[in-house]
């Protein structure tokens, strides 16, 4: 008897682990995964079922899961919808140029009153997401004082400027120990403190005496009571390296110190150091993805009390972000009109449709500047692709159609 049906299938509270076979009683078993007439469901997935007629009048029922994926929330129209000028106004553009000369004239200046305050400059041109327009400066400077040219000017026992200087050397691949995070001792006063204390408490309690009371004869730093240089701390100890223990306690600890802090807002006399706290207890700066933060920051910048921001940097950042924005909005266009004349969205309705997750991934770190967007878009179809290939073989695809896809690839 030959008969095609289709039918719903309730999910069993168990995996279901057997192939039903309709019809006549057949010689042998169906052996689809290794001579093994079982097959393993997973109990989130749903499942369709398909008749298929076998050669010899036999009904077998083809188990196909689904993700249940959800259509994108971002449809080719409204792609195809996103419009700016930011990157085509040769108004725009002609600003950006004024306002990074303005900018590289500051990095150029020989006499600086605090030269903790380059360190704290760079340090912002990074986290607004324009320190790419001034890579070379930025090396420069940084040479010359990982050469010891500029140390002269920095007091190794003060620990906001110790920590910033140590996390912007290792952030940008200098080979420091962790003595340049925590005083030129390597700190052997904190470990051996810390290790004579008989709890945690304890441990704690003798971290902030040993950090912050500036006539402790054993101590490395100076009163460090200020927010700042703990936070710097504390971003810093997150590019430690295997085996550096000074650092991973000066973390825990630093991390208490601030939670109190936050916990306390009197404590903290502005709201701009109060925001720096909660981002980074929250996520560090280590951890974060580059661009989202940076968004972010070009807010909190402008919280800054106005002697402590730059109106110069602050536009060049604002400008420079929507630049490269509505240039990553013109290849993601692009990317959407190839994708839709693949069909693979439609033909494979299965697979997951994620093709601006698919770009976000390429942007997320560092290929967020304009000069990488052949890659941007060579990547955002690679990992489009690969998306609907995976979910062919996680998901929908059966053991024989699997193997001839595989072989059809290899050949």
């Amino acid at each position: 008897m030959s008969t095609n049906m289709s039918m719903p299938v309730v999910i069993p509270n168990k995996p279901t682990c057997t192939t039903f076979i309709f019809g006549k009683k057949p010689s042998n078993f169906v052996t689809p995964i290794n001579g093994i007439a079982t097959c393993l469901i997973r109990s989130c997935s749903s499942f369709q079922l398909k008749a298929i007629q076998t050669c010899d009048d036999q009904i077998i029922i083809n188990q196909r899961r689904s993700g249940n994926y959800k259509p994108p929330i971002w449809d080719f129209d409204f792609i195809q919808s996103l419009s700016s000028d930011y990157n085509k106004d040769a108004r725009h553009l002609r600003r950006a140029s004024e306002l990074m000369f303005q900018v590289r004239m500051m990095l150029d200046e020989e006499i600086i009153i605090e030269a903790v305050n380059q360190l704290e400059f760079i340090d912002d041109l990074q986290r607004l997401g324009i320190s790419y327009h001034f890579e070379d400066k930025i090396k420069h400077i940084l040479n010359s004082i990982y050469d010891d040219e500029g140390c002269k000017y920095y007091d190794p026992t003060d620990l906001y400027s110790t920590s910033l200087r140590f996390r912007l050397l290792r952030q940008h691949g200098f080979s420091v120990s962790q003595g340049w995070g925590l005083g030129y001792a390597d700190g052997p006063s904190l470990s051996a403190n810390i290790a004579d204390a008989k709890n945690a408490d304890e441990q704690y309690s003798s971290a902030i005496n040993l950090l912050t009371d500036p006539h402790n004869d054993d101590g490395d730093f100076k009163a460090s009571h200020d927010t700042k240089g703990w936070l710097q701390l504390y971003e810093a100890s997150f590019l430690l390296t295997q085996g550096e223990t000074t650092l991973e306690l000066a973390r825990e600890f630093a991390a208490k110190f601030l939670q109190n802090k936050l916990d306390d807002d009197e404590n903290i006399e502005e709201q701009y150091p109060l925001l720096l706290v909660r981002n980074a207890l929250e996520l560090p700066l280590h951890w974060r993805t580059q661009r989202p933060n940076s968004r972010w920051f070009i807010n909190a910048y402008e919280r800054r009390r106005p002697c402590n921001m730059n109106p110069i940097v602050l536009e060049l950042a604002k400008l420079d972000f929507n630049i490269v924005q509505a240039t990553h909005q013109q290849e993601l266009k692009h990317v959407s009109k190839w994708w839709e004349q693949t069909w693979l969205a439609k033909k494979l309705p299965f697979a997951r449709d994620r093709l601006v997750e698919c770009y976000f991934w390429t942007i997320g770190g560092f290929l967020f500047e304009p000069r990488y967007g052949y890659a941007r878009i060579m990547a955002t179809k690679v990992n489009a692709l690969v998306t609907t290939i995976d979910d062919m073989f996680d998901v929908y695809g059966t053991f024989e159609e699997l193997q001839l896809f595989n072989d059809a690839i290899q050949r």
